[in-house]
């Protein structure tokens, strides 16, 4: 049974984990502040601020307590939902203004293109909300990959490290578990597809990757397939 569909990690695969942290963050963190005040009486933006509120339960946190519980949360990498929610929003200013690109490896923008050619399905799968996928893939330095995509998965599917989350995921594609290729460069979410049938392989970028038992590559160019 061949490989009908390939599910990709983002940072650290298909992008540079230095683009996230040391230009996406950054950015939000900068901007967050006066992107809450402008629009927090936006309905999605106020829903965001509430659940802030929640998750830290500080329920009377005024707007400048919500914007320092979000810069901290950025700083930890906290993969909380509002933070995703209302960073997607604000990267799509910076997108708009073209105030960076999207960094994506060359040979994922070369292999999409092959794989699509070969109507093999291409998802994405992030901790990043879906519609930060969608920017980043749209504004890349290859032009807007989007169209070659069937879709982008965030953490609304599940964990990346929770087995259900890839039951999830087939059940949505309607694909059997190995028709379906996931490829990531974190170990612990290469296990969870495994464990829920999935093939996996593992991208290793740069040394020092912690690697196990399953088949790795350094670049989408070691990846083929015969149709």
């Amino acid at each position: 049974m061949g490989i009908r569909a390939i599910v990709v990690d983002t940072a650290g695969t298909t992008t540079d984990l230095d683009f996230i942290h040391n230009v996406l963050f950054p950015y939000s963190v900068k901007a967050l502040p006066e992107f809450l005040e402008r629009n927090q009486n936006n309905m999605l933006v106020d829903n965001c601020i509430c659940d802030v509120r929640d998750i830290a339960l500080e329920a009377d946190a005024s707007l400048e307590r919500v914007t320092e519980i979000l810069q901290q949360w950025v700083a930890e990498d906290r993969k909380a939902t509002p933070l995703k929610a209302l960073q997607g929003m604000i990267w799509k200013e910076g997108y708009a203004k073209g105030e960076f690109k999207g960094h994506i490896y060359p040979d994922f923008i070369e292999a999409i293109s092959r794989y699509t050619n070969q109507n093999i399905r291409v998802y994405s799968f992030s901790s990043g909300s879906a519609e930060a996928q969608a920017m980043l893939f749209g504004h890349s330095d290859g032009g807007d990959l989007n169209p070659m995509f069937n879709g982008h998965f965030d953490t609304r599917t599940g964990s990346k490290l929770d087995k259900q989350a890839y039951l999830n995921i087939l059940n949505t594609i309607s694909l059997k578990a190995k028709q379906v290729l996931f490829v990531s460069d974190l170990l612990e979410e290469l296990k969870a597809a495994s464990a829920a049938g999935l093939q996996v392989c593992q991208m290793v970028r740069e040394e020092g990757v912690r690697t196990g038992d399953f088949n790795t590559v350094s670049s989408f160019d070691e990846l083929n397939f015969d149709q």
